[in-house]
């Protein structure tokens, strides 16, 4: 993951519930969050719930499922990509 442009995060139920036993690699999260262009993405659960979890995580701007639907989350993230 070297200069990465964009990174995302599908956060799930089931992320939720394995990230307190397993965590992330310490790498992988550090190098993610010095970027400016992290993107959580909420799927079937809130970021009232991730904050629980990771609050540094759920501090970046985000999308979720449950406020927009799948196609324009996929239409904002194309236009992420493309900048």
């Amino acid at each position: 993951m070297t200069n990465p442009r964009v990174g995302l995060v599908l956060v799930t139920p089931a992320m939720l519930k394995r990230l307190p036993a397993e965590g992330v690699a310490d790498k992988e999260l550090a190098a993610l969050l010095a970027g400016e262009r992290l993107v959580p993405i909420v799927h079937g659960t809130t970021f009232e719930e991730l904050v629980k979890v990771s609050p540094l995580l759920a501090s970046r701007n985000g999308l979720s499922t449950a406020e927009e639907p799948l196609s324009e989350v996929a239409k904002k993230l194309a236009e992420l990509v493309a900048v």
